[in-house]
């Protein structure tokens, strides 16, 4: 297709009226998409970044500039931070649906979390809390609404949801990758607040690219946005009465509830597996190993930039005429992105010892997620489309149950109550790969229901609703992280693993179990 070229696709009437007739299209996909796509990347970029620090700050000696905490008070605290901020979009998304309309709660979210990053930067306790504070506020304001926005572009497109969300959730990722590898590196080589304070110059990009390519939504987001506001048939083609509407929020019910169970387990990422990264896995290489781990990071870093950029390409081509301030912002931070990798880069290939950071395993995730999401969004738009939803979360439980498994085999050889260790770091490359694959079959997943399945009157409240489920996970994430001492003084480090193996597998047996009733409520949505 030739820049400019109008595009008619299936659905294309009713997302060409919303955005007031700019019908460009990026890999099949509204250009909007790719939009939020960056957006919700520089605020992943921003949490992750910051995240990917938090508890290795909180129990740094005060030599090393850290508050020197112990490990379960750094943990409680990174779990209570962790939930306030999936409780807060239940808020946020309240506001949005009442008073400010999508596109502007996204916008106060990004700037009260720029305010927040550049408060955590400021070395002093009160700016600290008073930074989480403002991250956890604008995180509110933030993530129900963008996720409702994604949704808004697919008017009459139904089918196209999964793998819009899919490419979406490349988008989270690829912001998590990109802040857990720079402000992680930046954090521990440079200093702690330099690594906060690189998460906020980019969600400060992110802020401006957003407000500034609004000509590319017309009425999408906004308050007054008739198809967000009325009922419409929904991809069934008839318009759902309340019964239907009532069975289908409770389906909604049943799968954030499966999700606590998912995300409590597989947040111990931040929280006892960087421990484990940290303490009791073999970080520093020499000979070979130490080359082939040079260059495997290299282009660990390098190939998802490269990705990355090219859907920044693809878009900037297909949009710059209509939004040229927002891409010219978009294409400067990517310079500046550009410029701190290959300073990393050559620091690590010219340096003399080879030491893996324990920040990074965080990007493994990250990575793999940019590397498999196209290929599940291509699935879940073709043979993927006979699984049904409940299906797709039971195997996301059961395959995250695996990867701890794999954890607890590599800690089998650790004693009871020892502080250090040095297991090989495959366990941990396996189990953030498996953790991955379960990730790709339920969140993004998720979230493509939650919008599929909601009344549109109530879609901000409802994505809300199933982040209030982060809430709860991320708060039992936090606590039962906090016990990985006591637990393997007692028992061993194998078996503190092992309770994250079973508690997701379980869940997703009886996921199974109700399948036939989920799918009967969902009343025909696939």
């Amino acid at each position: 297709m030739s820049n400019g070229d109008a595009v008619a696709t299936p659905g294309s009437d009713a997302l060409n009226n919303s955005v007031a007739g700019i019908r460009e299209e990026v890999m099949n996909h509204p250009s909007g998409l790719f939009v939020l796509f960056f957006t919700e990347m520089w605020e992943r970029f921003s949490y992750y970044g910051m995240r990917a620090l938090l508890v290795l700050f909180l129990v740094a000696g005060i030599a090393d500039g850290g508050w020197g905490w112990e490990r379960a008070d750094a943990l409680i605290l990174f779990g209570w931070y962790g939930s306030l901020v999936y409780l807060t979009p239940l808020i946020g998304g309240m506001i949005a649906d009442k008073f400010t309309g999508c596109r502007n709660a996204v916008v106060i979210g990004a700037l009260l979390m720029t305010l927040g990053h550049g408060s955590l930067a400021l070395e002093s306790e009160w700016s600290f809390y008073l930074g989480l504070l403002l991250l956890i506020l604008g995180n509110g304001m933030f993530k129900p609404n963008i996720s409702s926005m994604v949704g808004d572009l697919y008017k009459g497109q139904e089918g196209k949801k999964d793998s819009a969300y899919t490419i979406f959730y490349m988008g989270i990722n690829a912001g998590a990758f990109l802040g857990i590898m720079l402000c992680g590196y930046v954090g521990e080589t440079v200093g702690w607040h330099y690594g906060f304070g690189l998460a906020g110059i980019f969600m400060f990009f992110g802020l401006l690219q957003f407000y500034f390519s609004k000509k590319l939504f017309g009425s999408i987001g906004e308050k007054d946005d008739p198809d967000h506001l009325v009922e419409t048939a929904d991809e069934t083609g008839h318009e759902p009465e309340p019964k239907v509407v009532r069975e289908r929020l409770f389906v909604i019910g049943v799968f954030a509830f499966f999700t606590i169970f998912f995300w409590m387990a597989f947040e111990q990422a931040a929280g006892s597996m960087t421990i484990f990264a940290s303490d009791y896995t073999q970080r520093t290489l020499t000979g070979t190993w130490a080359t082939v781990f040079t260059w495997t990071n290299f282009l660990l870093t390098i190939v998802p930039i490269v990705i990355v950029t090219a859907v920044l390409y693809l878009l900037i081509r297909r949009t710059f005429k209509y939004i040229p301030l927002s891409n010219a912002l978009l294409a400067f931070s990517f310079l500046i992105i550009w410029c701190i990798v290959i300073w990393k880069v050559q620091n690590e290939l010219s340096a003399d010892t080879t030491e893996v950071p324990a920040s990074w395993f965080g990007i493994l995730n990250s990575f793999f997620i940019i590397a498999l999401a196209p290929l599940f969004s291509k699935f879940w738009a073709g043979s993927g489309k006979n699984i049904s939803g409940p299906t797709k979360f039971a195997l996301g439980l059961i395959l995250l149950g695996s990867g701890f498994g794999f954890l607890a085999y590599g800690a089998s050889s650790i004693p009871a109550g020892a502080s250090t260790a040095a297991v090989s770091m495959i366990w941990l490359v396996l189990a953030y790969f498996m953790h991955t694959v379960g990730e790709l079959c339920l969140s993004p997943v998720g979230l493509s229901y939650v919008n599929k399945l909601s009344p549109k009157r109530l879609m901000s409240t409802m994505f809300g609703i199933w982040f209030l489920s982060s809430f709860v996970a991320h708060l039992l994430a936090g606590y039962s992280g906090s016990v990985i001492d006591s637990f393997s003084a007692e028992y061993s480090m194998s078996g503190f693993f092992l309770l994250f193996t079973a508690i997701p597998v379980v869940a997703g047996v009886v996921m199974f179990l109700l399948k036939p009733t989920l799918v009967r409520w969902m009343h025909g949505v696939h």
